[in-house]
């Protein structure tokens, strides 16, 4: 049943905040979504009880459309953000495409886009033909707007843009594949991430002429936002934070000088994210937050995790408690919630279960990366989930949309090599858990420190030498890498950790001649032209 009393949340400032003598914020008043009650409450020591579900452990391999407005452009990440940034690239090309942002603001990108070749189904059967065991579609970005048939806000692609229930048409086809479905929830952002649009610009002949950050709803008298309020969508009526860096560092935490969000917008943000909870039931939700959504200005984000577990056991009877990701977190955080590191991994083995959420291109589609042939290759794909799967961890990997519902030719060659190397290789990477060492060879003995959210992919430089290692029941499984020139491979772990070995094989090839001693296992390698080959190897114990 749903509790029918109104919550009350409260707030905790930074004592930062306190110090410099910012004024405080008041509690939130009553939500109109009320909280599904049940074993969890919103406390950190009560989310504590949760466990990550057998489902997501063995799926290892996920697949995220991070697709909404912004990828109207084409132009890369972040654009309803630089858009407004005086002389940054997406400015020059949104002044010499679309005119002024006094003019033609983000509202009228949203409105533009209508995603007018989707086709979910289609899609969705190409990433689960690549080995993807769940699919993750964007819920909204910092853009705050909402992909779906939002109660609570009007700004959403319903009313607006495709006139689709975008998160409707993923859901079903993800579901109707049988791969779980997931929802990332980006828009706690949106009250700083707009700040840009508050702006005018310094020099020329639009100097001093405001950007459209600033707009009512009696503004729209005659244009084709008639009815509807600008500042629902880019909540600018607050005094801008102070200057620093709110793209990751202390800002996107809420310190460093940020402004404070007030209490509207956060019950706003309760709202709309149970109103999405409820309507499509999502397996996963993903936020792009420190730990969880407003925290630690706000427990709103710990109200929306209780209400999630609870809601998920309902709906499944207790069989599953879903999977809630957050980032940055601390090790009693890492207790309640699943890590995720963005665009890079650990240098070990975890103890917890986690994810790394990285792209083969940009994160909203960029035209420039398909013309100079910048995504990720096969090769390097499949390297980062061999050694996510080895260290305990899944990869959520994100295919670039087009503004008009496509991935592009490029984009498919990739997911069609990888699905070649999964028709042979899959057992080496889903339903395998960790063996006594994550791999060996001279990137596993590196150093690849993360820094905030992650960002220290690329820095593995694999050799032949490099190898990771997954395991099921008495079966090992070693990846190479990259492939062996040689006629033999030496592998020491089996000899350090006194490993008997019975059997070995080359999967999608057969069996390979080996010789154990005190110091390594080698392995007679034939000469074969494969990608990341993998070794399966039977073990006595």
């Amino acid at each position: 049943m749903k509790c029918k009393p109104f919550i009350t949340l409260s707030f905790v400032l930074f004592s930062c905040l306190c110090l410099a003598q910012e004024p405080c914020i008041q509690p939130v008043k009553q939500l109109q979504e009320p909280m599904q009650t049940g074993k969890f409450k919103p406390t950190w020591k009560s989310l504590e009880q949760y466990q990550v579900p057998e489902w997501y452990c063995n799926a290892k391999f996920g697949i995220w459309a991070h697709w909404g407005p912004q990828c109207q452009p084409e132009h890369g990440d972040w654009y309803a953000h630089e858009m407004y940034i005086e002389g940054s690239n997406d400015y020059k090309w949104h002044l010499k495409h679309y005119g002024h942002p006094s003019k033609f603001g983000f509202k009228d990108i949203i409105h533009k886009w209508k995603a007018q070749r989707w086709d979910p189904e289609k899609l969705i059967k190409l990433y689960k033909r690549v080995g993807a065991q769940y699919f993750v579609a964007l819920g909204n970005h910092h853009d705050n707007f909402d992909l779906w048939d939002s109660k609570y806000h009007n700004w959403n692609s319903v009313k607006i843009g495709p006139k689709k229930d975008i998160l409707k048409g993923w859901a079903e086809a993800a579901r109707k594949s049988g791969l779980h479905f997931g929802v990332s929830i980006h828009s706690s952002h949106a009250w700083t991430w707009y700040e840009p649009a508050q702006g005018a610009d310094t020099v020329g002949i639009y100097k001093g002429v405001p950007y459209d950050g600033k707009l009512t709803k009696a503004d729209g008298n005659g244009k084709w936002w008639q009815g509807l309020d600008p500042q629902e969508l880019y909540c600018q009526n607050h005094p801008i934070s102070k200057k620093g860096d709110n793209s990751g560092g202390d800002q996107w935490d809420w310190g460093g000088g940020a402004s404070i969000p007030n209490e509207k917008y956060c019950e706003n943000f309760y709202n709309r994210t149970i109103d999405m909870i409820n309507k499509y039931h999502p397996d996963l939700v993903y936020f792009d937050d420190t730990a969880l959504p407003l925290w630690p200005v706000s427990d709103v984000g710990l109200y929306v995790a209780a209400d999630f577990y609870n809601s998920n056991l309902k709906r499944t009877k207790g069989k599953s408690e879903g999977v809630i990701l957050g980032k940055k977190l601390t090790e009693e955080q890492k207790k309640c919630l699943v890590w995720d590191v963005e665009r890079g991994a650990p240098d070990k083995m975890q103890e917890k279960h986690w994810q790394t959420c990285s792209c083969i291109g940009n994160w909203h589609y960029d035209r420039s990366l398909y013309d100079k042939n910048g995504y990720k290759t096969p090769e390097k794909v499949i390297q980062m989930l061999a050694d996510i799967v080895s260290k305990n961890g899944n990869l959520l990997l994100s295919i670039p949309v087009r503004g008009d519902g496509t991935i592009d030719d490029k984009e498919e060659n990739i997911l069609e090599n990888i699905a070649k190397w999964m028709d042979v290789n899959r057992e080496c990477i889903f339903d395998t858990h960790p063996w006594k060492t994550f791999g060996e060879g001279p990137d596993a003995e590196s150093y690849h420190p993360l820094r905030e959210q992650g960002y220290n992919e690329g820095k593995s430089k694999y050799t032949e030498a490099d190898l990771r290692f997954t395991q099921k029941g008495k079966t090992v499984y070693v990846i190479c890498m990259k492939c062996p020139n040689e006629s033999s491979i030496k592998i020491k772990s089996f000899a350090h950790y006194g490993i008997n070995v019975q059997k070995v094989e080359l999967l999608g090839y057969g069996n390979l001649q080996y010789i154990q001693t005190n110091d390594s296992l080698t392995v007679r390698f034939p000469k074969v032209d494969e990608l990341m080959p993998v070794i399966r190897i039977i073990t006595k114990e």
